[in-house]
């Protein structure tokens, strides 16, 4: 299928990644949904401090093809954004594991990323 599933990344069904770093968790979408999505030319960033409820809208993504919201992951506040996106939205597109990250969140329980999907099990979810 050519999908880039990165084996240090947890997932959701809605296709966002999550990775824990030093306790936080750093979320963005996967290449599954830039894919999908088409080029991405605006991103509305969700606010530092923000609450964030996992499966709810976190943010949004303006595609050549659409309008979608990006869901939390996980519980918790949001500590960090990623506001260079805000001039340059492409870099999901371009590298979503890296550059393209949306935010941080400080999450309420330090295993908050146990009930999501390891790579294997996306991979089962995109190649179904």
């Amino acid at each position: 299928m050519g999908v880039n599933v990165p084996e240090d990344l947890r997932y959701t069904s809605g296709h966002e990644w999550a990775r824990l770093e030093g306790g936080r968790v750093r979320v963005g979408i996967t290449d599954y949904a830039q894919d999908a999505l088409g080029d991405i030319v605006y991103i509305g960033l969700p606010a530092p401090g923000a609450t964030a409820t996992a499966g709810e809208s976190l943010c949004e993504l303006e595609s050549t093809k659409s309008v979608s919201d990006v869901y939390a992951p996980v519980d918790g506040t949001v500590v960090e954004v990623n506001s260079e996106l805000v001039d340059a939205p492409q870099r999901v597109n371009e590298d979503p594991y890296g550059e393209g990250w949306i935010c941080v969140i400080d999450p309420v329980s330090p295993d908050a990323l146990q009930s999501l999907l390891d790579p294997e099990a996306y991979r089962g979810l995109i190649e179904a």
